[in-house]
């Protein structure tokens, strides 16, 4: 500690770990393309971070992100082993390459220190497993970065979910969708851990599974190469949960005409939120009763059936509901579980089952069955 406060090095200082460098460091506001602050569109500062932790420096093996680091102030460490020798630091937050996140943690917790790692935490779950059980050997904490928990649109779509506003729950649907293919980086590459299952997937999936409380009782899958022939540059997924709760998971790069990030639908009402901005709106029933239907022409028929429903009569539109989000929080999150003051948000355990459900997914692609999950 320094000064009473947690210290943390960052490792790999490219997009994610410039980002990182920023909040820690305490110069916030978006940078461009070399890096932000963890404050984006609809999210609000709440409390100074620099008060709880502090940053010693960063280490990276590019010598322009080294260049990057020195002339925006950060001290840049020699070596990965000069991380692991500096006594002051207590945390080592990982941001490389997927394929290099194993052997940094496990030599990291070996060193005695902490760590905060960029997701998908491992390339497959055995490899997750190997390392929880070292952190708990060493007593250290080994703390996933899954930060989308706290994105406005997916904590609005929570709340109504939890709050059973539109009623019971029956469809479920989150999605991604650009259109620029995979970034011209190792996430194109399947030896790096490269691809949009790795890369997206892990995010949707876990919150997703955070928020839901049951189980996954099966799980169709099916990836995309449109773009990259070697790693998959999309997927659809359909989970089924243990309660019948229907879930669609979809990422695509190579879409341009998008689709709603979110659709909620229950018994009572549907919710959507178009993007990340946050628009969309909530529609609740004021009562199956209503019979005000009249029939419409759908193209070359009639129908009752499809006919909406009037604008203020049976069906009442609100706003989405408002939140507060501190994206931060999981730093703050991270001194107190190493402090002893709270249990750790975001569980390697909760990341472990996160993986094995892409571990199904991909295996419904390899066999084009659907798999008997139950997890």
């Amino acid at each position: 500690m320094i000064d009473g406060k947690q210290a943390i090095a960052i490792v790999g200082c490219g997009g994610m770990g410039s980002g990182h460098a920023y909040a820690l460091g305490g110069k916030g506001g978006y940078t461009g393309e070399d890096g932000y602050s963890s404050y984006n569109v609809g999210q609000k500062k709440m409390g100074d971070l620099q008060e709880r932790i502090v940053l010693t420096g960063i280490r990276d093996i590019d010598p322009a992100r080294e260049a990057w680091a020195r002339e925006n102030g950060f001290y840049v460490y020699p070596s990965f082993e000069a991380v692991l020798e500096d006594t002051r630091v207590d945390v080592v937050l990982i941001a490389v390459p997927n394929h290099l996140h194993k052997e940094m943690a496990l030599a990291a917790l070996a060193a005695g220190k902490h760590v905060l790692c960029e997701k998908p935490v491992m390339m497959n779950a055995k490899d997750l497993e190997e390392v929880i059980a070292a952190a708990k050997a060493a007593n250290r904490v080994f703390y996933p970065r899954q930060n989308r928990r706290w994105d406005r649109d997916f904590l609005m779509i929570k709340k109504l979910y939890e709050e059973q506003t539109l009623g019971k729950a029956f469809c479920l649907e989150s999605r991604v969708l650009g259109s620029r293919g995979i970034p011209g980086d190792w996430r194109g590459k399947k030896e790096f851990g490269g691809g949009m299952m790795l890369d997206w997937g892990v995010h949707l999936l876990d919150r997703l599974l955070w928020m839901l409380p049951g189980k996954v009782s099966k799980v169709f899958c099916r990836l995309t190469n449109v773009t990259n022939d070697e790693v998959d540059d999309g997927f659809q997924m359909h989970l089924v949960m243990d309660d019948g709760l229907d879930v669609v998971v979809e990422v695509g790069t190579c879409n341009f005409i998008g689709k709603q990030l979110w659709y909620l639908a229950g018994d009572k009402g549907t919710a959507v939120i178009y993007d990340w901005e946050c628009s969309g709106k909530v529609c609740l029933l004021k009562s199956w009763e209503d019979k005000d239907v009249k029939p419409i022409l759908a193209g070359e028929g009639l129908t009752k059936t499809m006919a909406p429903r009037a604008g203020g009569g049976s069906v009442e539109e609100l706003p989405l509901p408002d939140i507060e989000v501190d994206r931060d929080a999981l730093y703050r999150n991270v001194a107190d579980v190493i402090e002893g003051k709270a249990e750790q948000i975001v569980k390697p355990e909760e990341a472990l089952r996160v993986l094995r459900v892409m571990e199904a997914a991909m295996e419904s692609h390899r066999t084009g069955k659907v798999i008997d999950f139950n997890a």
